[in-house]
């Protein structure tokens, strides 16, 4: 029968050897597990968000009804590299910046706002 080790000084004591050093290599491992866990949840999916809201600011086209981040509905008159020129109502028209636009009228968000 064996007994039961139940305080910190007693894992301690069942530790390596002091004079046993631990390969680096082995050091690594917990390391390169966090960097791991943080691409695969944080980076991975941020890059494939970022891909889909450039693949649809990519296909705007004039005549879209849209919809921008501070909620102005509008239609596309207008497009340039960086910005959008929309109409809100008869003969008025707004430039907004592209970036502004999170969907179209209607229709869910490209990409979540909060995420």
């Amino acid at each position: 029968m064996t007994p039961t080790v139940t305080s910190a000084a007693g894992l301690l004591a069942m530790a390596a050897p002091p004079d046993q050093a631990a390969s680096p290599w082995i050091q690594l491992i917990p390391f390169a597990l966090v960097l791991a866990i943080f691409y695969f949840i944080i980076l991975l999916p941020m890059k494939r968000r970022q891909k889909k809201v450039q693949a649809f600011l990519d296909t705007l086209k004039a005549g879209d009804k849209v919809v921008t981040t501070g909620g102005i509905f509008g239609a596309i008159t207008k497009i340039t590299d960086q910005s959008i020129q929309l109409e809100i109502a008869p003969n008025v028209r707004v430039h907004v910046s592209k970036a502004a636009i999170v969907g179209y009228q209607g229709q869910a968000p490209v990409a979540d706002q909060s995420a």
